[in-house]
């Protein structure tokens, strides 16, 4: 049974990644939904050790990229190599070949390697000169960005952005977790290891997300989910200050995310059925990354989490 493999993981996530619980979370709802994280928060908050971990919880290799100025997309997709032995080019794969990806600090990258990315997250595949290269069926990316420093980084364009399934804002761990975490490092440095776990397999992925497409989700929830997409696309209709802080609105790529999210939240709960709380948990991270706010907005200090705040307010719930 998929289910009682994962509950294992998130246990087992939950023991490493020590006061990040909607990381790890999130991390099983894109890996579920067959989706790619966009992580934010301030260096040091376990990101690339969480991407880690999860690839020990599932059969699959693993590479981290460091995203820099100087990147070429050729170092991130492999490119043609001239074979004199032959006379011929062979193409020789690049990191991005893998089953989980960490993309590390992928602002820093210019457009386009940041292109060359999100086109292999789009379409399953890198295209080198005529030919096209299928990646892993099991393909997973996490990309993370670094709030703090702004200067010589290249942000994603909003229709870039679209191509994450969702968006996690991080922040520092409470006192009491802090105390742990020093524990957990001054033991991990005595053992030189880490807690095991078995791994799941391909089979059981591709199996939990057949069976979170099978989840009774009813039409009025479907309506809700559409109706929040509306909302943000119409906004006059609910409130004059929700039009005030909308410039765009999101597109159907946040319909069919909120969707699959929910679902996979769903099945996590160990549950047959998508329930409103489902779908409101996912919403802030499925709309975050995809809300274009208005100059006003902006001037007001008005975030996208406080626009899902409104919006979810105004929608009402079946």
């Amino acid at each position: 049974m998929p289910l009682s493999r994962f509950h294992a993981l998130r246990e087992y996530l939950d023991r490493v990644i020590l006061g990040q619980p909607s990381l790890t979370e999130n991390l099983l709802i894109a890996l579920i939904a067959d989706g790619h994280l966009l992580v934010e928060g301030p260096p040091g908050l376990a990101k690339t050790r969480a991407v880690k971990a999860l690839s020990d919880g599932v059969e699959g290799n693993f590479h981290r990229i460091q995203f820099t100025p100087d990147l070429l997309p050729a170092d991130l997709t492999g490119t043609d190599i001239y074979r004199a032995q032959t006379a011929t080019f062979e193409f020789e794969a690049g990191p991005i070949f893998h089953n989980l990806i960490l993309a590390d600090e992928i602002n820093r990258a210019p457009a386009k390697v940041q292109s060359a990315l999100l086109e292999a997250m789009a379409e399953g595949q890198v295209t080198v000169g005529k030919h096209s290269y299928q990646l892993p069926k099991l393909f997973l990316v996490m990309a993370t960005q670094n709030p703090l420093e702004n200067e010589g980084t290249y942000p994603l364009p909003e229709a870039q952005l679209d191509r994450f399934l969702m968006h996690l804002n991080l922040d520092y761990p409470s006192a009491e977790t802090e105390f742990e975490i020093m524990r957990l490092s001054r033991n991990e440095a005595k053992t030189h290891a880490l807690p095991k776990v078995e791994p799941i397999s391909e089979i059981d992925v591709f199996a939990a997300r057949n069976e979170a497409l099978e989840l009774y989700l009813a039409e009025p929830l479907e309506q809700y989910i559409v109706n929040i997409i509306m909302a943000t696309r119409q906004p006059q209709r609910y409130s004059d200050q929700l039009a005030s802080w909308l410039e765009y609105g999101v597109s159907p790529r946040a319909t069919i995310a909120i969707e699959r999210c929910a679902r996979a939240r769903a099945w996590l709960m160990e549950r047959d059925f998508v329930s409103p709380e489902d779908i409101q948990a996912v919403v802030p991270n499925v709309l975050r990354h995809r809300l274009l706010l208005s100059y006003q907005a902006q001037a007001d200090g008005i975030s996208s989490d406080d626009v899902i705040n409104h919006i979810l307010t105004q929608v009402a719930v079946p």
